[in-house]
């Protein structure tokens, strides 16, 4: 449930257009510019797509990392050479930039790219409209013994261990794959991608509980005939978070005015699943009775900081949208119960750069710490306990939380009048309007949604650009290290105890699992080694925006 937002990956200067306002065209028309105009950077852009997507894409679909010979790749973990990864920054992510490229520059060659993208998920789009982390174009077979190899023995990547076989949630997948869908129907009215786009919009309202809460996987299945933590209503990765947008969206540009209700539902979870006093904060999951779960073995049923600084933005978001003080009305209490299980200062030192342990005892405001035993799947183990020392290392087990900055947008926000705050709200817009045009470039917020907003940030220097362009190598890819790699699947570990603590702290076990790990970081029993270069997704996005930023025009 780690979230990687390919929104997150480029920030890059550039005033955006938001939400005009007027009813979309027939075809939304790319904002063109002068092919005589930046035409370095408009060559290179060329390069670097067409090389990615006649030679690196499958299918249309794109992974996260290759070796140079494409002999190897990975998502999360090490993916077959026929798979696609939704997870971002996988393929919906790439279909944005191409969406973007297309609109800064008018070139059909990023339009048919996007359209590539498009069709590729749409064929791994889940019979009930949302998505897998991962789809193989070799079938069902040949993913289901990866789930039985790989994902099988990943130690750390519960997650892979089995294979639920319906859509997810989980790290945003979805939700980028269909806000993808609904930007490419909108581009030209492309009747392909219509009934895609409604089929997504029915997984989120019909996998939504009554309560205005979202499973973590749907259809419900469980794991070995039993429910389990997949079931259980989400806040993790913002799950919420991203349905409440995508529908906003949707309303918006769709002129879908009956998703209003399934809106408001999922706001007034948000207020329903806010624990009572004197602990007023959310956990990762809840129980349909309301009562925070655990659910992975390393997260343990508890408060979680992190996730109520996370609720707390929204509640704010939400009250911004609606005016309605019912949102806010116990965002104090959540404020100064953050200050309250703040890191003490005797164990600043011990996580540095941050200021909350990440799970909070329920019922004694005491820290809970996970740690792990063992050197694989087979043999290891997660448990819990009060004493922070050696904490696993691939699940932060201390946040950074800016608590000021929150109390200080609550009070900007109440100082407000009801007029004020509320003015072109994406709630009360008649639509159907204009979308934002980039979304590559920087994550679409809730605030990019009121009318008459821009989303503004200074241009980049030609500088910028020409360095982008010059690291563009001859085949025409940006040569990255890959710093995320995997053992290869050498069958289950073995089920001896493993009695030293020598994997207690790192990413990866020994060498059964399969888990992803930095190279130069590697685990005391490797020897640490030189990250191999090859080809990033995250680095053709970041670079592909830059420049993106240079030649698009300034409305």
């Amino acid at each position: 449930m780690k979230r990687r937002t390919f929104a997150s990956l480029t920030l890059f200067p550039l005033l955006l257009a938001a939400c005009g306002g007027g009813e979309p065209g027939p075809s939304n028309p790319p904002d063109v510019v002068p092919p005589q105009e930046h035409a370095e950077a408009l060559a290179a852009m060329r390069r670097a797509a067409t090389f990615m997507s006649e030679e690196v894409a499958y299918e249309g679909g794109y992974v996260w990392s290759y070796l140079p010979d494409l002999s190897r790749s990975w998502g999360e973990m090490e993916a077959k050479r026929t798979m696609l990864w939704v997870q971002p920054p996988g393929t919906p992510s790439m279909g944005h930039l191409y969406l973007d490229a297309y609109h800064a520059t008018g070139d059909e060659l990023y339009y048919k790219a996007a359209e590539a993208v498009t069709l590729a998920l749409i064929e791994a789009q889940h019979e009930s409209g949302g998505w897998n982390y991962i789809y193989d174009f070799a079938g069902e077979e040949s993913l289901e013994d990866w789930y039985d190899t790989i994902g099988k023995n990943g130690w750390r990547l519960e997650e892979f261990q089995h294979y639920y076989g319906n859509a997810t949630f989980d790290d945003a997948g979805t939700a980028v794959a269909s806000q993808l869908l609904l930007r490419m129907y909108l581009e030209k009215k492309d009747e392909r991608f219509r009934e895609p786009l409604y089929k997504a919009i029915g997984f989120v309202t019909e996998s939504q509980y009554d309560g205005g809460g979202w499973p973590q996987r749907f259809p419900l299945m469980g794991k070995d005939g039993k429910p389990d933590y997949t079931s259980l209503i989400t806040f993790n990765d913002d799950v919420a978070g991203e349905n409440i947008k995508f529908l906003i969206m949707c309303r918006l540009a769709l002129g879908e005015s009956q998703l209003l209700g399934n809106i408001e539902r999922a706001m007034d979870s948000f207020v329903a699943l806010q624990q009572p006093a004197p602990q007023p904060g959310w956990g990762l999951q809840f129980t349909p009775e309301g009562k925070p779960s655990g659910a992975r073995t390393y997260e343990p049923g508890a408060l979680t900081t992190h996730t109520t600084a996370n609720n707390i933005q929204q509640l704010l978001n939400f009250y911004s949208l609606t005016g309605d003080e019912k949102y806010i009305a116990r965002v104090p209490e959540a404020l100064d119960w953050l200050e309250k299980v703040a890191l003490p200062p005797e164990l600043i030192e011990s996580f540095p750069d941050r200021t909350h342990p990440t799970y909070i005892e329920i019922g004694t405001d005491e820290a809970l710490y996970v740690h792990r035993r063992g050197s694989n799947v087979v043999n290891g183990e997660y448990y819990f306990d009060k004493d922070p020392g050696k904490p696993i290392g691939h699940y932060g087990q201390a946040r950074k939380l800016d608590v000021p900055a929150m109390r200080a947008r609550y009070e900007e926000l109440t100082a407000m009048s009801p007029d004020a705050l509320t003015a072109g709200s994406p709630l009360a817009i008649a639509g159907p309007v204009e979308l934002p045009r980039y979304f590559s470039l920087r994550e679409v917020k809730l605030d990019d949604l009121f009318a008459g907003r821009t989303m503004t940030t200074t241009p980049v220097t030609e500088e910028e650009a020409q360095k982008v362009v010059s690291e563009l190598d001859a085949e025409g890819y940006w040569p990255t290290k890959i710093t995320m790699i995997t053992n290869p699947y050498m069958g289950p570990g073995s089920a001896a105890p493993y009695l030293e603590d020598t994997y207690a702290m790192t990413h990866v076990g020994d060498r059964n699992d399969t888990s992803p790990y930095d190279p130069t970081k590697a685990p005391a029993t490797y020897p640490a080694e030189e990250p191999p270069t090859g080809i990033s997704v995250e680095s053709f996005i970041k670079n592909m925006g830059v420049l993106i930023a240079h030649v698009a025009p300034v409305k």
